[in-house]
């Protein structure tokens, strides 16, 4: 709008005004609020707001208190945590503050901590972050080395009409022999590269686990590994259960189960087979 000027004269405008127009009568307040957007540009609503609500501080003299707030921690006791947090295995900050009296001793006695940030000071400060100010440090260090999760299955079209999918009503087996499998990558965070794969098979109804090291996920390695793993079962494999991946779902996984009279399910796409995860990630 023509006319119109910044919001710290605005402000200083009504505050001046604030208390003459609150004791004038009503024919005076309208002349008031005549001047107020006169001057200002603002419109008659905004100004009959302004000149009766709470006094607005003036912007030049506001302070914004984050830009002056202390850091509340040093640069040594950030290091440390940093520090602290890797050799930790990256935890999230709940898990790092409760454990830290755990952690400490264990790390000080193998010589981790003879660092010139671990001061007397820096594990004070340490012992005395909460978990939000924790992850507020660490949150440019997990930004960094950009943590996800790394999936290394790919959804396969093969076979996906002549293997039955397993739900969640489906009758609990109750005799052994029903085996579920998944693999393993253990890759870190980038699937650029040579790496160990491992195959996991689970019995789900008496929970023997055997896991074996493959090169990769390629369907002779597969069929490799569920023959060498099969005779470390008790029991003869009735039924093979594994995830929707490519991996499993092959003509050469197919054909040897099949060769076998070895009933073949998967999982629904998206779901991993719970028995192997929790084998897996324990």
């Amino acid at each position: 709008m023509e006319g119109k000027i910044e919001m710290a004269a605005r402000r200083q405008v009504t505050n001046k005004l604030r208390v003459q127009y609150c004791r004038a009568s009503k024919a005076d307040k309208s002349k008031t609020r005549d001047r107020v957007v006169a001057t200002t540009g603002i419109g008659r609503s905004t100004a009959r707001r302004m000149l009766t609500g709470p006094r607005l501080p003036n912007p030049v003299e506001q302070v914004d208190g984050r830009t002056l707030m202390s850091r509340g921690f040093s640069d040594d006791a950030r290091a440390l945590l940093e520090h602290v947090w890797a050799l930790m295995g990256m935890p999230c900050g709940k898990y790092l503050v409760v454990m830290l009296d755990v952690w400490l001793p264990l790390l000080a006695a193998a010589g981790d901590l003879d660092k010139s940030f671990a001061t007397e000071q820096a594990l004070a400060e340490l012992a005395a972050m909460s978990a939000a100010m924790v992850d507020r440090y660490l949150k440019p260090s997990r930004d960094r080395i950009c943590i996800k999760r790394i999936s290394t299955t790919k959804p396969s079209p093969l076979l996906s009409n002549s293997i039955t999918i397993r739900t969640c009503d489906d009758e609990t087996p109750e005799a052994p022999g029903v085996i579920e499998a998944d693999t393993v990558a253990h890759c870190g965070p980038t699937l650029i590269g040579e790496y160990a794969r491992t195959l996991t098979m689970t019995d789900v109804v008496i929970g023997w686990t055997e896991n074996c090291s493959i090169r990769n996920n390629a369907s002779k390695r597969i069929v490799e590994g569920i023959e060498e793993l099969e005779k470390r079962f008790p029991f003869p494999m009735v039924t093979f259960d594994s995830e929707c991946g490519s991996e499993f779902i092959s003509h050469e996984v197919a054909g040897w189960l099949q060769a076998r009279d070895i009933e073949q399910l998967a999982a629904i796409p998206e779901q991993r087979p719970a028995d192997v995860e929790s084998k897996t990630t324990t």
